[in-house]
């Protein structure tokens, strides 16, 4: 990860994928709580058009889910609790394509990322319950939507534990290379 400083408050963080950034921020705080900015435009340049929240218990995974058509880019925030989050990389032309990136992020990291269009996206809920606040690029697109395998061999993800709760859905994932066709 390498650290670009922005401004005081905030700083994009890149990581070896190709517009995948982490943005930290800092807490400012007194007595009464704190206070802290999660999104500046004319840092990141990026513009949202849905925004939207989950909600999930401990061990509850969501994903790897992904736009085939209208791909979303994602700015996630976690509001409260702590997830494992996973970003794959779907762009067939990217020397990281196949590959993925994982932080642990939580209410108190102030941390946020941003996920760029063609990856597909997924987290597992750590604590007792976590809320999740996402920006996206794009709008929902249901008929495109689609789910890769949470344990494809292929991309290989090192989850913290495998007591997982899945949807229906997210149980029948399909295989990266089915995905993407």
């Amino acid at each position: 990860l390498k650290t670009n400083s922005t401004s005081q408050t905030m700083k994009i963080i890149k990581t070896k994928f190709k517009d995948l950034v982490l943005m930290q921020s800092k807490n400012h705080e007194d007595n009464r709580g704190f206070f802290r900015e999660i999104f500046i435009q004319k840092i990141l340049k990026k513009n949202f058009v849905f925004d939207c929240m989950s909600q999930s218990k401990r061990n509850v995974l969501r994903g790897l889910h992904f736009q085939k058509q209208n791909p979303q880019g994602k700015f996630i925030t976690v509001t409260e609790g702590e997830i494992f989050d996973v970003a794959v990389d779907l762009r067939t032309k990217s020397k990281t394509f196949g590959q993925y990136f994982s932080i642990k992020l939580s209410e108190r990291s102030n941390c946020s990322i941003f996920i760029p269009p063609s990856f597909a996206h997924g987290f597992l809920c750590l604590s007792n319950k976590c809320k999740i606040y996402y920006k996206c690029t794009e709008n929902r697109h249901e008929k495109s939507e689609k789910t890769i395998m949470w344990n494809d061999p292929k991309i290989n993800i090192k989850w913290p534990n495998r007591n997982f709760i899945l949807s229906k859905k997210d149980k029948h994932g399909e295989k990266l290379e089915k995905a993407i066709v």
